[in-house]
């Protein structure tokens, strides 16, 4: 039976392994959760699974006995990857799972459920008590999983959370609240939790100190003034609301990552910071200064915000090695746009002359300070591109400061806001719970 096992990660021998297998039963159930528990075998779930649903309800009771037996953490990972993705078929048994003595095996049930398309609706009166689970990580999937699948009955699913706010169970209450938030944001939140967090962010500002400022994708602008509200004023902004610099943080960092196609939520909001030595910074995609959809504006107000306050910046860097862009503009007129993305439109962006720390960075590579892109030998343009795709945070470094780079000693004068863009007003803000 083992070698019929070890065969199912064998191409040309899969399929006859599989026929003996399944004709196995119990037995070859057992042999293949044995061989996923070995860390050292090369059958991994994608093969085992297949034979695994079609041996049937045995294999599943294997696999939970397997969760069980596992001896370390890969090994856990590896049997528990078979058994959250045996399909719908299994549902009804992953809701039995749920309420498990084990931790493990509720958690991997969740798992399992959160993985089945629509399975929330059939379950959402099994899952919704797992938010009060003793064990913290069970919990903590019941409440992933009615976060990310819930909006597939979130009509149904937000009163349900509401009336669990209202009258618990208590040890239900903070995740219903964390997942009402995720579902439908401000405006399914009770009043009372509303005011709760308002006060919250009360309480904790004054003791709020500068911290660094970073997102998978950091956009920001810069004005050297700790004018916040001509800045609001100037960029067109509304509503602003006192934040936490966690909660700001947290929420453009996530509505960045809103960016399906025809969806303007990563643009619906801005962190506008209190005055941080002396210079105020605009965070949130809204600015980014490469988009195709918003270079042309970014400009245009940086322009605007230049003639008033003497100079403002723009820039974007990818923390992932997504390349950087920078625009400079001086008493209403842009010194310099960049942009090194990988994006093969990026030239079209380039104007004014290369700042002084570009030709600096350019010596250093041993290249000429000032270059025509198109006549740049490929070897040399490679060096440059590699470079530059690091350059807006030191950029941004040399001409003043960096919302990447504050922290607690940074002088700060004022309160940071969130407040919304024209995109906000007009298409209104993604949902989503953030840390005060």
């Amino acid at each position: 039976m083992k070698g019929s096992v070890r065969d199912l990660g064998c191409p040309d021998r899969c399929v006859a392994a599989a026929e003996v297998l399944v004709s196995g039963g119990e037995v070859a159930a057992e042999a293949i959760v044995r061989e996923l528990a070995d860390e050292l075998s090369p059958v991994r779930w994608m093969d085992a699974v297949p034979v695994l649903q079609r041996i049937g309800d045995t294999a599943f009771d294997c696999l939970v006995q397997g969760l069980l037996d596992a001896s370390t953490a890969t090994a856990k990972d590896r049997v528990g990857l078979a058994f959250t993705r045996l399909g719908a078929g299994f549902l009804d048994r992953y809701v039995t799972a749920m309420s498990h003595t084990s931790a493990l095996v509720r958690c991997q049930a969740v798992v399992g459920i959160r993985l089945c398309e629509g399975a929330v609706v059939s379950t959402v009166s099994d899952l919704l008590p797992l938010l009060g689970d003793s064990d913290p990580e069970v919990a903590q999937q019941a409440q992933d999983t009615l976060a990310i699948r819930g909006k597939e009955i979130e009509a149904g699913l937000v009163p349900l959370l509401q009336q669990i706010r209202r009258e618990g169970p208590g040890r239900q209450r903070a995740r219903a609240l964390t997942v009402l938030a995720a579902l439908g944001g401000e405006t399914v939140l009770p009043a009372q939790d509303v005011a709760a967090i308002e006060r919250l962010v009360r309480v904790k500002l004054p003791d709020d100190r500068p911290t660094a400022l970073w997102a998978c994708w950091n956009h920001w602008i810069a004005v050297p003034s700790g004018d916040q509200a001509g800045i609001i004023s100037i960029l067109g902004l509304t509503d602003p609301r006192p934040v936490t610099f966690a909660l700001g943080n947290d929420i453009v960092d996530s509505d960045g990552h809103d960016n399906e196609p025809g969806r303007y939520g990563r643009f619906a909001r801005v962190f506008v910071t209190p005055e941080l030595d002396g210079w105020t910074f605009v965070l949130g995609a809204w600015c980014d200064p490469c988009d195709a959809e918003r270079s042309e504006d970014v400009l245009r107000l940086c322009t605007r915000l230049s003639a008033r306050y003497g100079h403002a910046e723009a820039y974007y860097y990818g923390a992932q090695g997504d390349g950087s862009a920078w625009l400079v503009t001086e008493h209403g007129k842009v010194l310099r746009r960049y942009s090194e993305t990988g994006d093969g439109e990026d030239h079209v962006l380039t104007l004014g002359d290369p700042l002084p720390f570009e030709q600096e960075r350019r010596e250093e590579l041993g290249l000429h300070p000032v270059w025509d892109a198109a006549l740049e030998a490929e070897d040399d343009a490679d060096a440059w591109q590699w470079a530059a795709f690091e350059l807006a945070p030191q950029i941004a470094q040399h001409l003043g400061t960096s919302p990447l780079h504050i922290g607690s000693e940074t002088t700060s004068r004022g309160v940071g806001v969130i407040a919304l863009t024209p995109y906000g007003v007009a298409h209104g803000v993604p949902t989503g719970a953030y840390r005060v």
